[in-house]
């Protein structure tokens, strides 16, 4: 597909299709990662990594994905009174 180099303010904007935003999960807003490879524009979506709360982390713990306790060697120090 061909797109066109267009003024955009002070900077120079490429027009992408909303057909290909949707083909990699962008959408207007989303941030993109921006650099040169071999001499090519290599655009890639942006995606950050979601934060939880601690409380969101534990609602997440159930019977079915709790392991049992574990230990490992002897206490090193006043683990265990």
């Amino acid at each position: 597909m061909i797109v066109q180099f267009s003024k955009w303010g002070n900077s120079v904007a490429l027009r992408i299709p909303s057909h290909i935003l949707r083909d990699v999960g962008a959408k207007e807003g989303s941030s993109a990662e921006l650099r040169v490879e071999d001499g090519q524009i290599i655009i890639s979506p942006h995606v950050t990594p979601p934060r939880y709360t601690f409380e969101e982390l534990l609602a997440g713990i159930t019977k079915d994905n709790l392991h049992d306790e574990h230990f490992v060697g002897p206490a090193i120090g006043t683990e265990f009174w």
